[in-house]
């Protein structure tokens, strides 16, 4: 039988409402996937978690995921931390230190390039460490003290390690050209050795990431930085 003109309009504006319907049903519920509905209400305990969506491909709809259960958000940490930070800040100001000398003292001007890098890098890092520091009210060194002041191997345990001695800084200082570069060139190369040292025996027994990651990142950096230093090193023996 053939619709009349008039039912065919009501069905329409029927099928219409309920398109409607559905869309704002959608806009408050929220949809999965696979187009359906998702419950309008859930459990309690669910009220704080957190929704991880991962992006479809190229036409495709993102998807939730379960969060991934390796992720960290601990801000814990121990002594080893500690110890290791409060090291490391005098450790670092005796490297900028020795950088500084390479700018009038130098004649090679590979070595005051390599000076210069050591400077920019370690400096950062050294603001890093106090930051650190600081936001736990634990005591921060500070540059005019004696670095052996927080070497905790005075407490039994590891310690800071590839230091210059006084001896060694002052005859540093007091030299020129290509002695200078030499000098330079040696003591820098077991000063990132010490630290690379540190970062092995003490970092491991730590818990807190970001210690973690900045050693590793010093670790590498200054594991190739040896490497470049012996190689001028080699060009300038007598």
């Amino acid at each position: 039988m053939t619709d009349l003109p008039h039912a065919r309009s009501r069905r329409a504006a029927f099928a219409a409402a309920l398109a409607a319907l559905g869309l704002l049903t959608s806009s408050c519920t929220g949809s999965t996937d696979s187009g359906q509905h998702a419950e309008t209400s859930e459990p309690a305990e669910d009220a704080g978690a957190v929704r991880v969506l991962q992006p479809g491909k190229p036409g495709e709809a993102a998807r939730e995921v379960e969060e991934p259960s390796d992720v960290v958000v601990d801000d814990s940490w121990n002594h080893a931390d500690v110890m290791f930070m409060q090291m490391m800040i005098p450790h670092h100001a005796q490297a900028l230190e020795m950088s500084r000398l390479a700018e009038r003292r130098a004649e090679d001007r590979r070595v005051q390039v390599l000076a210069e890098r050591i400077h920019a890098a370690q400096g950062p890092e050294i603001r890093v460490m106090s930051s650190w520091l600081a936001e736990r009210d634990l005591e921060v060194p500070r540059a005019a003290e004696d670095a052996s002041t927080h070497d905790h191997a005075q407490h039994g345990h590891a310690g800071m390690q590839g230091m210059l001695t006084k001896a060694q800084m002052h005859r540093l200082a007091d030299s020129r050209g290509r002695r200078f570069d030499r000098l330079f060139l040696a003591g820098m190369i077991e000063h990132h050795r010490g630290a690379v040292a540190m970062v092995d025996e003490i970092v491991p027994d730590g818990t807190d990431i970001r210690v973690r990651e900045l050693a590793d990142d010093m670790a590498a950096g200054q594991t190739a930085e040896i490497a470049r230093l012996q190689d001028v090193l080699d060009t300038l023996q007598p």
